[in-house]
């Protein structure tokens, strides 16, 4: 539970009582105040107490993230080193997850450097190497995020251990770039060194099924999710068979038969954004009105359903549309665009 009054009232106790010198009590505050995401108050409590420690210097890096103020975060870790305060694997990955945000590759390449001379157990540091994999994917070097890929889980016997985050990062990095064979390679060669996907790994490895056009490969794969490895399939897996696998590919009735089949029957405007595609007017009918029985004041929906009359010319039936939509006062937003204009 989030209470700023509360908070605040607490902060003033602790002034009251002379206790604010005190560094656990301080890192305590700042801590507070970037779960309260007020990050302005966090840095300010940070900058009142007397000699730091890595504790509060975490409190407010991770303020900085959990509110997305990744350049205040950057500018922040530049000044740990006048305050005496020293780099660890925590404030390295917090760096790498601000230069993914930003795309700012060049500083993610330093940041590597420094994560090679300060961290002597990096093959023991699954979620710094993942972290070191997002960022060059992010940032569109494929071939740096598959070296450092590569490189991982060497320990110093000289045996392999890639856990299940460093698979999903690079999975994710092919897909997110689309190289959607290497997705369902890759995936592929998961399975055989026996590690067990989770729910993610399966919607990257599904729509990157659709993309290629191999529509039986990637219901076997939802299918496994359940008879091999136990998972339940969510929204984003049904979304994902329908949408990106089914629809794409054409096969409209059977994605009419799966939606139909669903506990999540929320896919019904891709289906009838595909019938448009594809041209199916009847089907387009039927998955419009089972959509507008989900959610009548989707005008999203009667736009799609207008197009597929127009594909056929079928003036009389946009007619009626429009004076329904009259009747239960829709109105088709205003499209906009912007542009920004510099001296």
């Amino acid at each position: 539970m989030k209470d700023v009054k509360f908070g605040a009232q607490i902060h003033s106790l602790v002034e009251k009582s002379g206790c604010l010198s005190s560094v656990f009590v301080g890192s305590a505050l700042v801590d507070l105040y970037a779960k309260l995401s007020l990050i302005n108050d966090a840095a300010k409590m940070f900058d009142k107490i007397p000699v730091k420690n890595t504790v509060c210097e975490k409190a407010l890096l991770s303020g900085y993230g959990e509110a997305n103020r990744r350049v205040e975060g950057l500018e922040f870790v530049r000044k740990m080193r006048a305050l005496n305060l020293k780099c660890d694997h925590f404030t390295l990955s917090a760096m790498l997850r601000a230069c993914t945000s930003l795309s700012t590759i060049e500083l993610g390449r330093q940041v590597h450097g420094s994560v090679i001379r300060m961290v002597s157990d990096l093959e023991d540091d699954g979620f710094l190497q993942s972290s070191l994999i997002e960022m060059y994917g992010k940032c569109g070097l494929v071939g740096k995020a598959w070296q450092v890929f590569n490189l991982s889980g060497f320990g110093y016997n000289g045996e392999r251990k890639r856990d299940v985050v460093l698979w999903i990062s690079m999975l994710a990095v092919y897909g997110r770039n689309g190289d959607f064979e290497k997705v369902i390679e890759l995936f592929k060669e998961m399975l055989r060194e026996g590690i067990s996907p989770d729910g993610v790994a399966f919607v990257t490895v599904i729509s990157a099924c659709g993309h290629t056009g191999h529509v039986k490969l990637g219901i076997q794969y939802f299918e496994s999710m359940v008879s091999d490895f136990g998972l339940e399939p969510g929204p984003e897996h049904n979304s994902c068979i329908v949408d990106h696998l089914l629809c794409r590919a054409g096969e409209l009735e059977r994605a009419w038969k799966m939606v139909n089949e669903m506990t999540h029957k929320e896919n019904w405007g891709a289906l009838l954004n595909a019938c448009n595609e594809f041209g199916n007017v009847e089907l387009g009918k039927l998955a419009a009105r089972k959509a507008l029985e989900m959610d009548p004041h989707n005008v999203g929906i009667y736009v799609l359903l207008s197009n597929v009359y127009a594909k056929f010319g079928m003036w009389d039936e946009i007619e009626q549309l429009r004076e329904l939509m009259k009747e239960t006062g829709l109105k088709k937003d205003v499209g906009c665009s912007w542009i920004e204009i510099t001296s």
